[in-house]
């Protein structure tokens, strides 16, 4: 029997990464897609390829109906199945208020956020659900602890993109429970990753990380246990729900 296929978005880097990196040793043939980074997805493949796993990278903007359409194609074309999804794609803006915010920012934050995840469940979806002639399968969206909390003077469009990957999350499941598809998601909250930097502040984990009751900033690994747990068989009857990693953030 072949090994379970999993589609990690954004798969090159940071919780991404760490995702893939966690499923390769898994036992799962792991599809990483990226935006622009070639060589840091190649690099997170041959990795899981070194340590005896089979991997994947794949270029795709996710925000692109014709580019999530190709990569899908690319994946039934090699693979001819799909069992696993992770909508980890994700950007933010630089810290504003909502005052300053433009309408190009905000419509770029949503297109790769929400339209995004809606895409890529549209289509894995299409292949594993029991309605589409498929076997099933799961998926889990990563949220953010912003979409609770809303990220006030910093990122409150990248907060709402998130609770709207949670609506997603819980919607879908009702979707397609019945279909053999289980969705769930997973809030990291104060993550050590390249992110913080493509917001302006590199050392806003040490700012904060006073305001978390566990008293530091989170790992991706971290996180990547969460996601995995959620995609196995352990989580049989655990759908619609979310894991905070957070430190009780």
């Amino acid at each position: 029997m072949a090994p379970p296929l999993v589609l990690i978005t954004g798969g090159g880097r940071g919780i991404g990464a760490a995702c893939a990196l966690l499923a390769g040793r898994r036992g799962y043939t792991v599809c990483i897609n990226y935006l622009r980074d070639a060589d840091a997805a190649m690099a997170v493949a041959g990795a899981i390829e070194q340590a005896g796993g089979s991997a994947m990278a794949i270029q795709a903007d996710v925000a692109r109906e014709a580019e999530v359409l190709r990569m899908f194609a690319e994946i039934d074309a090699r693979f001819g199945r799909l069992d696993a999804l992770v909508n980890n794609a994700a950007i933010l803006g630089k810290q504003m208020r909502v005052d300053q915010m433009d309408v190009a920012r905000i419509e770029r934050i949503l297109a790769t956020n929400v339209t995004g995840s809606f895409l890529c469940a549209r289509e894995a979806v299409r292949r594993m659900s029991t309605a589409h002639g498929g076997n099933g399968g799961a998926i889990v969206n990563i949220s953010s602890r912003a979409a609770v909390l809303g990220s006030a003077g910093e990122y409150v469009d990248y907060a709402a993109s998130k609770a709207a990957v949670d609506a997603l999350t819980i919607g879908l499941s009702k979707e397609v429970a019945a279909e053999g598809i289980r969705v769930n998601g997973v809030r990291p909250g104060l993550i050590r990753t390249e992110m913080h930097a493509s917001g302006g502040e590199p050392g806003r984990v040490e700012r904060l990380q006073g305001s978390v009751p566990m008293g530091r900033g989170g790992l991706a690994e971290e996180v990547a246990e969460a996601v995995l747990w959620l995609l196995s068989a352990q989580a049989s009857y655990t759908t619609g729900s979310f894991i905070d990693v957070s430190g009780g953030r």
